[in-house]
């Protein structure tokens, strides 16, 4: 259990999640350090206003938030549709594990959870929230599976994420029983755009995320990450 949690996260998935995270901080990192040393150099070495002019225009251009990530994934695992359904549900969601598996802290919530979550050496922390909704056909609210292309048992639900109590993400889940394995199909879209500082982690994140999820059970058999201004 993470100290000051009140989950048991999947250790195996928090493992890749940590080693997510010892390469995205330095990558990141340098990437601020680049930007300052561009800045910096602008300012020796040009006349000082247009070393001021060309040193802020730096720093502007790396904070402009410009991209959104959207995308689908096919992921099929062993367990049932019902546990999946579970995992979806629960307070570490799967589609989640680079956000819980690196919290100082989960808490369960009535419709959820919130992680904790620390950076900059601790000096700066975020709250983010998961909620829990199963959207019916007219877009209200429903608890209960359909049944769909020659009989397949078909479970849906959506996920929504905040951060620091702002829309972050908004995924959409819906779940096959095909008898001997189950086919989950995500959808899913940032509500945020980010700037070009985030822009090595997501590709780095790209790269651990099906380790984490099959650290859950699951196989990533399909996968289109995309970026969008």
């Amino acid at each position: 259990m993470v100290p000051g949690s009140d989950v048991d996260v999947p250790a195996e998935a928090a493992s890749v999640a940590r080693r997510y995270e010892r390469i995205e901080r330095p990558i990141s990192w340098t990437v601020a350090l680049l930007v300052g040393t561009v800045a910096a150099v602008a300012l020796l070495t040009l006349p000082l206003v247009r070393g001021l002019l060309v040193a802020a225009a730096v720093l502007v251009a790396v904070r402009v938030p410009l991209f959104r990530s959207d995308g689908t994934a096919r992921l099929v695992t062993d367990t049932d549709a019902a546990a999946v359904r579970a995992d979806f549900e629960s307070p570490c969601p799967p589609l989640l594990a680079f956000q819980w598996g690196i919290a100082d802290a989960v808490r369960p919530t009535a419709d959820g959870a919130e992680y904790e979550l620390t950076y900059l050496f601790g000096t700066r922390s975020v709250t983010m929230e998961t909620t829990v909704h199963t959207p019916s056909s007219d877009g209200g609210l429903t608890d209960h599976a359909d049944e769909r292309d020659g009989g397949e048992v078909t479970d849906e639900l959506e996920l929504v994420v905040t951060a620091a109590g702002q829309p972050w993400a908004t995924y959409a889940v819906s779940m096959e029983d095909r008898g001997d394995e189950t086919v989950v199909d995500v959808s899913w879209q940032s509500e945020r755009r980010f700037d070009l500082r985030h822009l090595p982690p997501w590709l780095v994140g790209n790269r651990y995320r099906p380790a984490a999820l099959a650290a859950q059970g699951y196989t990533v058999v399909e996968r289109d990450a995309t970026l969008s201004l």
